[in-house]
Parts: structure tokens; sequence; C-alpha cells
């Protein structure tokens, strides 16, 4: 695990520079997150998590057959049980906002609580999901949650060893209320034309909801 993150470490350095903070948050029953800012030395700051990808996400639903079979005496569904798949997607988040506008670093805390999500709730974090985190992603912030967009553009993937499949810096797209509740009839791709036939800047932290009439 030590050995994934200093590699993740260093992709994030290479493509972000170095970070000028980093905080540290750990759940009950799971592994260390770390969250590392950064100043590209323009208007954007950049919140990257750190541990992830320590562990592959699994589906919790996923069910593998009782190696040892089922007892005579017991039904066949109790001979199955819940277990993580020993490979899988491994992810990190990246957020970028415009500096200066908001007080954007009180996102650190929930930014470690989506990123520990795969360990706690068992979600599997992919493009085109979104991630309610229950309030503003900052104190203040008009969204409530994040559309999760493709990998590969800001910080390119990291390839690992096989068979352990490449870790993947998935941007987060803030959302507001009214955005997340259209995706979820329209669907993702639908809200990513809105913004784009819009122009909305999606790094803005101040930003209100785009038209969607």
């Amino acid at each position: 695990m030590e050995e994934i993150l200093a590699l993740v470490e260093a992709r994030l350095r290479t493509a972000l520079g170095e970070p000028d903070a980093r905080a540290a948050v750990t759940f009950l029953g799971t592994d260390r997150i770390e969250v590392l800012r950064f100043l590209d030395g323009s208007d954007v700051v950049r919140y990257a998590t750190l541990g992830m990808s320590a562990q592959p996400m699994a589906d919790p639903s996923a069910l593998l057959a009782d190696p040892a079979g089922p007892s005579p005496d017991h039904h066949p569904s109790l001979s199955r049980f819940a277990a993580p798949q020993p490979f899988g997607p491994r992810a990190e988040l990246v957020l970028s906002v415009r500096a200066g506008l908001a007080d954007t670093d009180g996102v650190l805390r929930t930014l470690a609580v989506l990123a520990a999500s795969p360990q706690v709730e068992g979600v599997v974090v992919a493009p085109g999901g979104s991630l309610d985190v229950g309030g503003p992603l900052w104190p203040g912030a008009p969204f409530h949650s994040v559309l999760v967009g493709e990998p590969g553009g800001l910080v390119p993937d990291l390839e690992l060893a096989a068979p352990m499949e490449p870790v993947r810096f998935l941007p987060l797209l803030p959302m507001t209320p009214n955005e997340a509740a259209w995706k979820r009839v329209r669907g993702a791709a639908e809200l990513e034309e809105r913004w784009l036939a819009r122009g909305t800047d999606l790094r803005d932290p101040l930003r209100r909801s785009v038209a969607l009439d």
C-alpha cells in the first residue's frame, strides 16, 4: 500500500507541482486519507486526495462462493458471503477551483469523506456518477454534490504492476442542487452538454446553477 501511495504522490507532484499544504483524516475502520493542496501559480487552487487508491474499489453486492462449499444442514444461500474483490479500479479525486473568491479550504474534510466512501460504504466511484455530501462542499458553498468527470486530462493515469488496474485521477465537478436533480433525470452527458453550451466556468466557487429550461 505504501509503495502505491508513494507512486501516486509522485504522479501528483509531476502533474501539479509541489503541494503547499496537506491535511490527514482517519475514519474508524478505514485507512488514512490525505488531501493535498496545490497552487499552480495562476488563479486556480487544486485539491487532490491521497489514500483512496491504496485499496481497489469493489461492489459490495458481489458475492463469492464459499470455497469450503455448503454443509448438508445449511441452506444454499448461507454458503455465500460478501467478500472484497482481489482486484478492481483504483482512483484518487481532484477538485479545481478559482482561488481567492471563497474559503474553499473547508473542502478538505469533505474530500476525505468522499475518498473514504469506497471503504466505508462500498461505493465504486466512476465517471458519470455523482456523489452527494449532504451539505455544502465547503462552508457557504452553493454546491452539495459533485459530478465525477473523465480521468486522464489534468493528471495522467498511473499504471501499476499487473494484474492491478491503473490509478485514475478523477476530476470532481461541483453541482448545485438544481443541477444534481436535473442530472438524475437527464443524465450526466446532457448536463455536461448544457454546461458547455452555456460556457459555464465549473471552477467558479460562487457560480449559480446553469439555466436548465
